[in-house]
């Protein structure tokens, strides 16, 4: 698989046609999606004329843009014209096909994108791997018995196995950056409102995409970030091209601080020795300042899933639908609205002091830090149609789960990234996390970008 950026540069200059990269991708498809299930929704004509549009383009001097002729998928999570947006939910299974784009697909069309179909994600993006009563179980293709994470699992099965190199994402909690690591490629959660949205978890969550190197997801980012104004969260247009930022940005001095549990996280021993020893390396090739601090936050993870999950019931209730729907619901969804029957308005207020609590405590930590490193995930990938894990290494995990590292960036809107910090002694890749201060995505991405220089890594399966 060639990078978005060797796709794009040679679709630009007229040394290869939109339309042949096209073929080479649908024929990848054929031959893994039936394994993996990362596309659930594909339209090969729609995506034939796109290519060919482009290809047009290019024969009239025109220059389509930075992601010309570069075929992706759209995570069903958000609108893309001529396709149904179904949530991975029964209930939405009639859904009409959508006859407008959201903000961040109409960006990636309008660089020259090329739309193949849709990826998978549990229902309503609401689990940490990618299964649902519609679509059925998307497949890790490091080893498929095991889940590509959630809820962006079929974005990531589907850049990792060499479908596309490049897959949209969105993440309320972890949700780009866990299927990244559970697969080996690169997930930005970038600074809140830099890529505008329309509606989503409005606090917390974020657009964002899957692919397989740092200046892929730079590339990316210059050309879906800037103000929108549907949505009033949205930043201003930052002032910098990330791309070139990633290569060259200064980062020496900046102060690092590692963390092997934020205080509250339950995490396979394994995945602790791998990401230490990463962080460690890139503290040194970086030339940062290491920093010994507590790192210890408060625990939201629980808290963050009681306050969507309530307005999420409370959405429904007011629908009139919670009581017909739910036998319609995936498991993991049942699961949780049952956990709601008892929940109080009290025990949402309460969750909402965690919250403000972590808020103060990363902004303490932020004082002091400007960089902090830790695991991405706290377990390696599970069993690809299992429930998030309860118990990590014999221990009771059911207050942090499979990634306890994902909440924090997105509460407190801090840019975070995770890149493959090796693999496991069963030869299963492992993330590191790099979170940064708010609004610095270029740090995020020149840090991941430093170590990937440092540790480049590649995929099995494109070898030979």
């Amino acid at each position: 698989m060639q990078s978005l950026i060797t796709i794009a540069e040679a679709v630009r200059a007229g040394k290869q046609s939109a339309r042949d990269v096209l073929e080479k991708c649908l024929d990848a498809i054929a031959e893994k999606n039936g394994e993996l299930n990362a596309f659930i929704m594909l339209d090969a004509e729609s995506a034939r004329k796109q290519a060919e549009d482009i290809d047009a383009r290019i024969a009239r001097g025109e220059d389509p843009g930075k992601l010309a002729g570069v075929p992706i998928g759209v995570k069903d999570i958000e609108n893309c014209i001529g396709f149904q947006t179904t949530q991975g939910s029964l209930l939405l299974k009639d859904a009409p096909n959508a006859s407008n784009d959201s903000i961040h697909v109409a960006r990636l069309r309008a660089a020259g994108a090329v739309i193949v179909g849709k990826t998978n994600t549990p229902e309503f993006g609401m689990d940490g791997a990618t299964h649902n009563k519609l679509w059925g179980v998307t497949r890790n293709p490091w080893n498929p018995e095991l889940t590509p994470g959630g809820s962006s699992g079929g974005s990531s099965a589907a850049v990792a196995s060499g479908m596309v190199p490049l897959a949209t994402a969105t993440d309320a909690g972890g949700s780009t950056r866990q299927p990244a690591a559970y697969t080996g490629t690169v997930g930005l959660l970038p600074a809140h409102g830099r890529i505008p949205k329309a509606n989503g978890f409005s606090n917390w969550s974020c657009h964002g995409a899957v692919t397989r190197s740092v200046l892929e997801t730079a590339r990316y980012l210059d050309v879906v970030s800037g103000p929108d104004d549907h949505d009033r969260q949205s930043l201003p247009a930052p002032g910098m091209v990330y791309e070139r930022e990633a290569e060259s940005f200064n980062v020496s001095g900046l102060r690092a601080a590692w963390s092997p549990d934020l205080g509250y996280a339950v995490v396979e021993p394994e995945i602790l020795e791998i990401c230490e020893r990463a962080a460690h390396k890139l503290i040194e090739a970086a030339a940062l300042e290491a920093v010994q601090r507590d790192c210890h936050v408060a625990n939201a993870y629980m808290p963050l899933a009681l306050v969507n999950l309530w307005k999420m019931k409370s959405d429904m209730e007011t629908e009139g639908t919670l009581a017909t729907s739910l036998s319609y619901l995936a498991e993991q969804s049942q699961d949780w609205l049952k956990r709601m029957v008892d929940i109080t308005a009290k025990d949402i207020a309460d969750a909402w002091k965690v919250i403000y609590q972590l808020e103060s405590d990363m902004a303490d930590l932020f004082a002091d830090i400007d960089v902090l490193l830790t695991p991405a995930t706290a377990c390696s990938p599970y069993t690809a149609d299992a429930p998030i894990p309860q118990v990590i290494d014999g221990r009771d995990a059911s207050m942090s789960g499979g990634e306890p590292f994902g909440p924090p960036p997105n509460i407190c809107w801090n840019p975070s990234i995770s890149v493959p910090a090796g693999t496991t002694a069963s030869g299963l890749p492992v993330g590191l996390q790099i979170t940064v201060r708010r609004h610095h995505d270029h740090v995020a991405l020149r840090l991941a970008r430093l170590w990937e220089l440092a540790e480049p890594w590649s995929y099995p399966w494109d070898k030979g």
